[in-house]
């Protein structure tokens, strides 16, 4: 009990009024977590590992303590310490220990659990705390196994979740010390904004590689980064077999991201069975790296027949899984506008007809209008982009907006829209 009460000391280092970095303040997230945090539901950060969901958690804790809530009320666990992994039974005794000898029970306490995932049999301990109705209980975890494993059953849906994402654009640019407070402000910076995309473009925007300014530390975080997912968020947590292939497909999926690839197509690359690419392929894509994008079609059985695309989270993470730090600007623009578009909670599609026309994006709006978009980073733009919108238009009348973003242009002609890709991603669908 004395060595757990040291370690958990440690680690909520506001039990004895000790400074503690919470970093820089993610505001869309922080206020949904706020927002929750009475809610006696269970609250989980999900997303792909070093996404920033444990900073979150801690500045969702400074938030309590500027409410002057009891510092010995907040238990902060991650699950990912070796200090904490090599306890028996770690959940159990970390609990025990916290109830009895740090918190007052008659208090309400805020329980953050940090990777819980990595930890067996967790969920019955969460279903108690939940169950008790009396203390607040927030998780995350990097694997969409944590909500379709035996927690979604054991509580049915008595969770709220939220998607924490690398950083947008907008939260790039204020992590670089631009701010700006509306239309206006934002153009008066365009140039410095201009400069900032290009490197936002290639490096992602993973909170900790943003902040990094030695460029060999960037790369050797983000190869880290990768090493992490594969092992922890797909071998260890699948007790995967065929760990080479496993780490195969993720290269080339990294490899050829936003390009069109079939399960039979990659089981022939691989001389591996069709079953288990498909397997290995859904357990890539829960650990939040890689996205797959279906064909748009009303009908389900044509969706998945057909081949679909493959995005990655993000850029930098792409760059470090491919050994080789692209420069091929107008793929990760795509695959950036692709993320936004998850970013947004956009039910999302490509198209592609049978005179080899191709739309990048089609998505599914909640009144069942289309909105169809091409990315063409550049300002000499082929004349094939348009030629698709206007097709897709012709055979799809519920077809509402047609957009092609673009490197500079911006203009709207033949009832297309023009768009310059900054300025897509920092004022298209956004309230200021």
């Amino acid at each position: 009990m004395t060595e757990i009460i040291e370690i958990l000391e440690r680690i909520n280092p506001w039990w004895n009024n000790k400074d503690f970095e919470y970093g820089i303040v993610r505001t869309k997230y922080l206020d949904k977590i706020i927002s929750y945090i009475n809610s006696k539901e269970i609250i989980i950060l999900t997303g792909v590992r070093r996404a920033g969901k444990t900073t979150l958690m801690f500045q969702a804790i400074k938030h309590l303590l500027d409410n002057k809530v009891n510092p010995r009320q907040i238990l902060f666990v991650n699950f990912d310490e070796a200090d904490i992994n090599n306890l028996e039974n770690p959940i159990k005794n970390v609990i025990e220990s916290f109830y009895n000898e740090i918190a007052d029970k008659n208090e309400k306490a805020y329980i953050f659990f940090d990777e819980i995932q990595n930890i067996d049999k967790w969920e019955k301990y969460a279903k108690t705390i939940y169950d008790e109705k009396k203390d607040q209980l927030i998780l995350s975890g990097s694997s969409s196994y944590l909500l379709s494993g035996n927690l979604a059953k054991l509580i049915s849906g008595r969770y709220l979740s939220i998607y924490v994402f690398p950083l947008d654009f907008k939260e790039y640019l204020e992590f670089n010390h631009v701010i700006f407070h509306n239309k206006l402000d934002l153009i008066s910076k365009r140039s410095e904004i201009a400069k900032l995309l290009k490197e936002f473009i290639k490096e992602g925007g993973y909170p900790r590689i943003v902040l990094e300014k030695n460029q060999n530390i960037k790369r050797e975080l983000l190869k880290s980064y990768y090493e992490g997912i594969v092992l922890k968020d797909i071998i260890l947590i699948h007790r995967v077999r065929q760990e080479k292939l496993i780490k195969e497909l993720v290269y080339y999926l990294a490899s050829n991201f936003t390009q069109l690839y079939s399960y039979k197509n990659l089981s022939n690359t691989f001389s591996a069975d069709f079953s288990t690419i498909k397997e290995y392929l859904g357990f890539i894509e829960g650990s939040r790296s890689f996205f797959e994008l279906p064909i748009f079609s009303y009908s389900i059985k044509t969706q998945s027949r057909n081949n679909k695309k493959i995005y990655c989270i993000d850029n930098g993470l792409r760059n470090a899984i491919s050994l080789k730090f692209s420069e091929d600007y107008g793929k990760l623009s795509e695959n950036l506008v692709f993320i936004e578009l998850k970013r947004r909670d956009n039910d999302i599609y490509y198209w592609q007809n049978d005179k080899n026309q191709e739309i990048d994006f089609i998505i599914k709006n909640k009144d069942n209008s289309l909105t169809a978009i091409n990315v063409s980073f550049t300002d000499i733009i082929n004349e094939r982009e348009s030629l698709a919108l206007l097709e897709f238009k012709k055979t799809f009348k519920m077809a509402k907006e047609l957009i092609i973003i673009t490197k500079n242009t911006e203009k709207k002609e033949n009832n297309i829209k023009y768009i310059p890709l900054w300025k897509w991603l920092l004022l298209e669908n956004r309230s200021y």
